[in-house]
């Protein structure tokens, strides 16, 4: 599947992040990039270091600049694809979660929804 058909199979809400909200690896302690939108199932990650395609990763980041009173979220995720950024020399990433917690998934979806509509 080209990368092209996952960003045309997006079903869930989504909802631009203003501002900045860092994510971090997990297993290694390093900022990996930050959040360009964010949805119940997954991200848009604008990547300052290195991820790589079809590899699993267990990030965290914290909304509570952005909505006030979440706890930071912590997720597995696989990055679905990259497209490298030549204005800005970075790579945009799409990131699906594996893995986010049920009461982190309710507070990130009544978040998303009060920011869609």
């Amino acid at each position: 599947m080209s990368d092209v058909d996952f960003r045309s199979r997006r079903h869930k809400p989504r909802r631009d992040v203003e501002g900045r909200v860092e994510v971090t690896d997990c297993m290694t302690g390093k900022v990996v990039g930050r959040i360009g939108n964010l949805s119940e199932s997954g991200m848009l990650l604008l990547v300052d270091g290195q991820l790589r395609a079809d590899a699993l990763y267990q990030l965290r980041f914290d909304l509570s600049s952005v909505a006030p009173g979440n706890d930071p979220v912590q997720v597995g995720a696989q990055v679905l694809w990259l497209d490298p950024d030549a204005v800005q020399g970075r790579t945009w990433a799409g990131l699906h979660f594996i893995h986010l917690p049920p009461g982190q998934r309710r507070r990130l979806q009544a978040w998303i929804e009060r920011g869609s509509g």
